[in-house]
This record gives C-alpha cells, sequence and structure tokens, in this order.
C-alpha cells in the first residue's frame, strides 16, 4: 500500500459535502487552490472524473456519487472503532452538522443548543435552517429534526420528539371581506397560503366524513418558503393559511387571526430527531440527540407546539 493511498479524500469529501473547494478550505484550512490540486490528483491516481467544477458549484459525476458513498462508509466505519477506543475518556469535541426546519427550528431549537455548546466549550455547531429534506449520509450530516411522516429506511435511527397541531385561519379584514369557509370544499374558492411545492399539488390536511384526516386540495394564490413568510401573509389579509398552533398561537389569542373549518381541522404531524444508524454514536452527537430529548421531556409528553 503506497504512503498516499488516502491522499484528497478528506479534500474530495468535503468538497462534494460543501459544494465548492473553496467552503472545502475553509473547513480544512487550506486554500480552495491546494483543495482543487489535491481532488485533480485524486482524480488521476483513480483514473476516472470525480466532480463537474463550475465557476458557481461543484456537482459530482455518477463515478463521483459512487466514490463519495464508498468513502463516507469507510470514514463512518473508522470514527465508529476510534469510538470504542476512546470510551474510557468520551468527551463532547468537534463539530456537529444540524439540519432543523426553518421556522421551528430557530423559534424552539436554536437557544437550547447554543446553550448546550456553552456547557461543552469545545462543541462546535454548524445548524442549517431548511424545509429541504437533506441526505443526511450523503451530506454528512449528524443531526436532523423532521416534521412529517418520516420514510421507511434502515440506515437512519430516530427518535420520535412530540407532534405539531394544525389549524386554519385567516385575518378578519380578509374574512370580512371574502366571507368565512364553512366546510372543507369553500377551499377551493378562497385565496389560500401555501409552502413551497416542488411537484405534488397543494393540499392541506382535514378531517372527512369519518373524521379520518386526508390531503385535500386547495386553491393557492401564494406560495411561500416557510411559515414565518406564511403567518406574515396570512396576517395582511391575504388569504387563509394552515398552520401549527405554536406559530399562531398568540395571534389568535389576541385576535389578530381568526381559527376557522374548526369541525375539519386539527390534523397533527409528527416531530422526529434522526440521524445516520451506527453501532456507536459519537459523543459530540449524543449529548445533542439527549439535549433534543431533554427538552421534549421538558414538555410533558412531548413536543406540543
Amino acid at each position: 500500500m503506497t504512503s498516499d493511498r488516502f491522499s484528497g479524500i478528506n479534500e474530495f469529501v468535503l468538497s462534494a459535502q460543501e459544494g465548492s473547494f473553496t467552503a472545502a478550505g475553509l473547513r480544512l484550512s487550506l486554500t480552495s487552490s491546494a483543495v482543487g490540486k489535491a481532488v485533480t490528483r485524486l482524480e488521476e491516481r483513480l483514473g476516472t472524473k470525480l466532480v463537474h467544477r463550475t465557476t458557481r458549484r461543484l456537482t459530482l459525476t455518477s463515478e463521483g456519487e459512487a466514490y463519495l458513498s464508498s468513502c463516507l462508509r469507510v470514514l463512518n466505519e473508522l470514527e465508529e472503532t476510534e469510538g470504542y477506543l476512546t470510551t474510557g475518556r468520551q468527551e463532547a469535541v468537534g463539530r456537529v452538522r444540524v439540519e432543523l426546519p426553518a421556522t421551528f427550528g430557530r423559534r424552539h431549537l436554536l437557544s437550547p443548543l447554543l446553550e448546550l455548546s456553552g456547557r461543552y466549550p469545545r462543541l462546535d455547531l454548524s445548524a442549517n435552517f431548511s424545509e429541504r429534506l437533506a441526505d443526511l449520509i450523503a451530506e454528512g450530516v449528524d443531526i436532523a429534526v423532521r416534521i412529517g411522516a418520516l420514510k421507511d429506511d434502515s440506515d437512519i435511527a430516530a427518535r420520535r420528539l412530540g407532534e405539531q397541531r394544525l389549524v386554519v385561519c385567516a385575518s378578519r379584514g380578509y374574512l370580512k371581506g371574502h366571507g368565512t369557509p364553512k366546510k372543507r370544499d369553500d377551499l377551493l374558492t378562497h385565496d389560500c397560503i401555501a409552502g413551497m411545492r416542488k411537484s405534488l399539488p397543494a393540499g392541506w390536511l382535514m378531517k372527512n366524513e369519518q373524521g379520518v384526516f386526508e390531503p385535500v386540495p386547495v386553491k393557492v394564490r401564494h406560495e411561500l418558503g416557510d411559515g414565518e413568510a406564511m403567518l406574515n401573509a396570512a396576517l395582511a389579509g391575504c388569504g387563509l393559511a394552515q398552520l401549527p398552533t405554536w406559530l399562531v398561537g398568540e395571534h389568535l389569542r389576541s385576535g389578530a387571526l381568526v381559527q376557522v373549518l374548526d369541525a375539519w381541522s386539527g390534523g397533527e404531524m409528527p416531530i422526529h430527531a434522526i440521524w445516520p444508524r451506527t453501532k456507536y454514536i459519537q459523543p459530540r452527537v449524543r449529548v445533542v440527540i439527549d439535549e433534543l430529548v431533554r427538552l421534549s421531556n421538558e414538555a410533558g409528553s412531548g413536543f406540543k407546539p
């Protein structure tokens, strides 16, 4: 085995995860040029092109995607083995990459996680706030919090943290000008504010005649990227919105928003913490999971925001 067998792998993996040589260089304390040259030498050694280089962002070739998957699997197994060898002196050290739902993450999770980092001075956080469903393994994400049903994936471990309850509401001004909806079908004639969707038609979770919740089509006038924007649009009188009680509760209590279609709404969506399944969870990841569980337990039977 040559001494440079693993040369360039860290640079390649971080470049793929961060989307650029510059971002990878910042993580490795190297120049973007040095990272790019390391990846080029790796490609030459393998005899295949791993990345497409553009002025804006790197993208992986099909060979690059396959190689990245193998690299991550090997690095994960190495990390697990090192963890076993150091179990006698475990400490929450290093950077934890966390993916959080945009509005919920900022309102309910950011402050506790920053306080956690204060208790562990060598624990660093990289937190991204987005409604995008990141590929945890391919993107090197340590932990994500997801709202909604999870896909069956044997590579992912999960812990239920609670659920959020959805209500339909609008401003008094909107209801005065457009009338108050009385039944589900009225959602096809009212202006509705919905989240961004790539392909599926917009639908809200509503009860049917049998009391079972199901997706119901609505007439979408405005599509907005996160809950905060949808709330602001509802407060501005732009239409009906289906939003969680943790986001609209204070505005319902103040009268700025009015809840409608009570007999049909109230659907709940689960909240989970998820992470790549491994035999050994690194201390830096474990303390974040434990903190999320603690926050859930403090809420009684789990988050019911």
